[in-house]
């Protein structure tokens, strides 16, 4: 079990974006919820009962927690299974029939398109590092990619002369999603001309390699785009995910239908797209001065 939070914890720092205060957070109010049901012979979370559950709540409240402090435990421990279950890892999850505060939703953080201008321009790319993270970047804000598929990219998934690559999202659910020009320039610079520098003699079927030709990890990609960001001089947390939320809201600024939007960045649910509608506050006013009749 310890394991599994360990890929979550992750999961949420690497892939979601959040902060590191964020991270530890789910790790404290996971940190009693393991071992204590570890302790009352649950052996695999599929075996998880809500009678359980609620046991571990009220040693926590025996233990003194207060009403905010529970509840904030039961989200945690909700969120952690729902990761579970979205990862094919657990077979239901006994929190959804639980009655709780609604699960708080953070509007995700976005870059301005000047800002995503300055943090692609970052890298220097007369030396092939500099130009493999420029293609890098290019691709990930171009595409609207999670990190874990950029990671997994493959020389085979991108396809120039159609103007489009391919990745595997979660459940390894394949899509297919446009290049745009830049994206593509950058992206066959590096592998005609930096890219053969990091493969010398393994012909690893990745686009983008280490020093030892070993694909980057998701953890070494969010280590980059931050460098990048702080030589930009961008002062805001700058993930992987940052840039994905950058890519859904200017194109929603741009008039991008959502469904479209939602078939590119692989939602399953039409719902988790229209987050992004929150964030384009002056559409949103620009289309009601223009239809409402008080307006």
């Amino acid at each position: 079990m310890q394991v599994l939070l360990d890929q979550f914890l992750d999961y949420i720092t690497l892939e979601k974006g959040l902060s590191p205060n964020t991270r530890s957070a789910y790790a404290s109010d996971l940190a009693h919820f393991i071992p204590f049901i570890q302790r009352a012979g649950v052996s695999t979370l599929n075996k998880l009962t809500r009678r359980q559950l609620l046991d571990y709540l009220m040693w926590e409240k025996e233990r003194g927690l207060n009403a905010s402090s529970l509840s904030r435990r039961l989200v945690a421990i909700r969120v952690f299974l729902r990761y579970l279950q979205q990862e094919g890892l657990l077979a239901g999850n006994v929190t959804e029939t639980m009655d709780s505060p609604k699960i708080w939703k953070l509007l995700p953080s976005t870059l301005t398109p000047a800002e995503v201008e300055r943090l692609l321009e970052a890298p220097k790319i007369d030396k092939p590092i500099g130009l493999r993270n420029r293609a890098l970047l290019e691709t990930l804000y171009g595409a609207g990619l999670r990190v874990s598929e950029l990671a997994s990219l493959k020389i085979e998934d991108i396809q120039f002369d159609a103007g489009y690559l391919r990745c595997f999202g979660k459940g390894s659910k394949e899509r297919v999603v446009p290049l745009g020009g830049a994206a593509a320039a950058y992206l066959k610079k590096y592998i005609e001309e930096a890219r053969p520098q990091f493969d010398r003699a393994t012909q690893s079927p990745y686009v983008f390699l280490s020093n030892r030709a070993r694909p980057l990890s998701r953890k070494t990609i969010w280590q980059l785009i931050r460098r990048c960001a702080h030589d930009a001089g961008i002062t805001k947390t700058v993930s992987p995910h940052t840039l994905r939320h950058s890519f859904a809201s200017h194109l929603l600024a741009n008039q991008a239908p959502l469904r479209v939007i939602q078939e590119m960045l692989g939602h399953a649910d039409i719902a988790t797209t229209q987050i992004y509608t929150h964030i384009d506050a002056p559409r949103l006013q620009q289309v009601h001065r223009q239809f409402h009749p008080r307006a």
